[in-house]
């Protein structure tokens, strides 16, 4: 009964790239709206997210809102796994991704409806009585020709997209993480110059527009410690791009570093933008990067990593606003090491980080 579901649980999220960074192309859904909003009541009974007789869990419901009011998507990627498995007698492995599938974890906004996508999103998330955690990703020259190269075509169809975007949240609670590497890709120098200036405006506009929705909170990329190691140098394009309206900056979306050294750099990078606090993508950072890190390849599905810190609000930080599963755990980074296309579905790879989480 929560098939229909399944066409938002589709849409991409980020692999990876190099240099520590990260990625994937949105591989964009439509979501019905009348039988999203119809079926997010289901979401209300909740299920339980293991089972102690070892048979295969259920449907996964919401997460206790005092500690992480995100939305858990019942269909997502990782739900849909957990009942292959099921059905396939691998209760083991089942239980394995169903680590993954009880957590509440951003939904990419892709390129064909982005009103459609968005309102499904924040209206199935409204009627479960919890907050939508959006990422945008659609920024022209995307990816510096990378796994996830592409975008909007020029700025005047982003502002489209966004626009549609902004009629699909309407006066619903979501989270935004606004266009992974955008500005990290500007201090790194990946950017070419000549797209500096629009990119900055585009920017600058769209945290305008999201803030002046009335339930918005908006959070800016500002890598990570071992991409950007001197956080200063994240100081002028977050201020160009609008961190003063901003709710304040994402750190290490789609990477593996460790959340104490995410958390030393943040903390560095606030006290240089007027104390804004920070979230860090804790999704697949449980053991850290992998031996070797500086290597440029090193980031792209290493093995042996696992499920960080599960998705919550209550941080015991007042700079650390939430640790969030930004990217989705078992979507892979791109095409090395035997993975498949930046942002598919990779149940191998979902079973490693499950497996080793603690």
């Amino acid at each position: 009964m929560y098939g229909n579901l399944r066409r938002m649980a589709g849409v991409g999220s980020p692999g990876g790239s190099r240099d520590g960074r990260r990625r994937s192309a949105p591989a964009g859904a439509t979501p019905s709206r009348a039988v999203v909003g119809a079926l997010a009541l289901l979401l209300l009974a909740g299920c339980s997210d293991s089972d102690s007789d070892g048979s295969v869990p259920d449907r996964p419901g919401q997460r206790p809102k005092s500690v992480a009011p995100f939305w858990v998507n019942p269909d997502s990627k990782a739900a849909r796994q957990v009942s292959a498995y099921g059905k396939d007698g691998k209760s083991g492995d089942a239980r394995l991704v169903n680590k993954i599938a009880t957590q509440p974890v951003a939904e990419w906004i892709g390129v064909d409806d982005p009103q459609g996508e968005a309102r499904g999103f924040t209206e199935a998330a409204a009627k479960a009585d919890r907050e939508a955690l959006l990422v945008l990703y659609n920024i022209p020259h995307r990816d510096c020709g990378s796994y996830s190269k592409g975008g909007a075509a020029d700025g005047n169809a982003y502002r489209a997209w966004l626009d549609g975007v902004l009629k699909g949240i309407g006066n619903r609670a979501t989270t935004v993480i606004l266009e992974p590497d955008a500005l990290p890709h500007i201090a790194d120098k990946c950017t070419p110059q000549q797209f500096h200036e629009e990119r900055y405006a585009l920017l600058t506009e769209a945290v305008g527009k999201l803030k002046a929705l009335p339930r918005t909170k908006v959070y800016l990329d500002a890598g990570n410690p071992h991409w950007i190691k001197d956080p200063g140098r994240m100081v002028e394009p977050l201020k160009r791009a609008g961190i003063d309206r901003a709710d304040g900056f994402a750190l290490n979306i789609s990477n593996y570093q460790t959340t104490a050294e995410n958390t030393k750099y943040g903390k560095k990078l606030s006290a240089m933008v007027g104390g804004k606090r920070f979230v860090i993508d804790t999704s697949r950072n449980g053991n850290g990067p992998a031996p070797g890190g500086d290597d440029p390849e090193n980031w792209c599905n290493p093995p042996g990593r696992a499920l960080g810190a599960a998705p919550t609000t209550k941080t015991d930080d007042p700079q650390i606003a939430a640790y969030l599963w930004i990217k989705r755990p078992g979507e892979s980074d791109g095409t090395c090491k035997g993975g498949p296309k930046a942002g598919t579905w990779w149940p191998k790879y979902a079973l490693g980080l499950a497996h080793g989480a603690k």
